[in-house]
């Protein structure tokens, strides 16, 4: 996997915020927020998307996530929240680091979404999920 600040911080060649630690996942205050609280939450296992990190290092991550959404809303008083994780350059994702963006929904800030939705057939349904199924 590339170098990324991720990386350095992660071996504290850079200074972070830390809100949260233990062996699997480092939690730390985005530097760039886009509301108070803005939260990133990394697994100290290397890899680039989440497709690519492991069975273990997923469930650390899913583990400690409740808890640490809980603990930025309290302390930015925020009643609302994103969870955000991006893949891949088309995906806009920027540090290539599997991280997860927990983002206090705070009147005007905090993310902005927008959604076009589409629609599925059920014969394009079946075949796609008959095609997941059989990737697993």
């Amino acid at each position: 996997m590339a170098e990324t600040v991720f990386s350095k911080i992660l071996r504290g060649e850079l200074p972070c915020h830390k809100v949260y630690e233990d062996e699997h996942v480092l939690a730390f205050l985005d530097i760039f927020p886009l509301s108070k609280g803005h939260t990133l939450v990394i697994p100290k296992e290397p890899a680039a998307t989440l497709d690519q990190l492991s069975d273990d290092a997923a469930a650390a991550i899913g583990r400690v996530l409740p808890r640490l959404c809980r603990a930025v809303m309290a302390a930015s008083g925020a009643t609302a929240y994103n969870v955000l994780q991006n893949n891949g350059a088309g995906a806009h994702q920027a540090v290539f680091h599997v991280h997860f963006h927990i983002i206090p929904k705070l009147g005007s800030d905090g993310l902005g979404v927008g959604w076009k939705p589409g629609k599925l057939g059920a014969d394009d349904a079946a075949a796609l999920a008959a095609a997941v199924v059989a990737a697993l």
